[in-house]
């Protein structure tokens, strides 16, 4: 195990928590549909119901159609997946635009402006040149 590992795993953090806190950087470094609070909530909100209505009208369908219990699990399951990637894929294009939409008229209306944001400055450390046994 590297060093940085046991540093890491002596302060309860795993690789997996470096990997959320990125993703959660990145998404957050620039416009996007999951930096958004509405867009993001609105997405999660349509996978939920795009699974779910996939799911319902699959197993409804199935069992209408006479097909054995353990093949309208099956279908139910698979149409309830391509619910829930048909209503992310659509939610995201929409949001993508609104998104967009909105910060178009916060520049016209000049509440935004063009200049990136300003980067915070790396503070210097305090003390730099003293040693621990100047009698301070």
């Amino acid at each position: 195990m590297a060093k940085a590992d046991k540093s890491d795993a002596k302060k309860g953090k795993s690789k997996g928590d470096k990997k959320k806190n990125a993703k959660k950087g990145a998404a957050s470094d620039g416009i996007s549909v999951a930096g958004h609070p509405r867009a993001a909530a609105a997405v999660k909100r349509a996978k939920g119901f795009g699974g779910i209505g996939g799911f319902a009208l699959g197993a409804y369908f199935s069992y209408k159609a006479g097909v054995p219990k353990h093949l309208i699990a099956e279908r139910a399951l698979l149409i309830g997946i391509a619910g829930y990637l048909v209503a992310w894929a659509c939610a995201v294009t929409v949001w993508r635009h609104l998104v967009l939409a909105e910060l178009r008229a916060a520049l016209e209306s000049g509440r935004a402006t063009m200049t990136p944001a300003p980067t915070p400055a790396v503070p210097v450390a305090s003390g730099a040149g003293k040693s621990d046994d100047d009698g301070e």
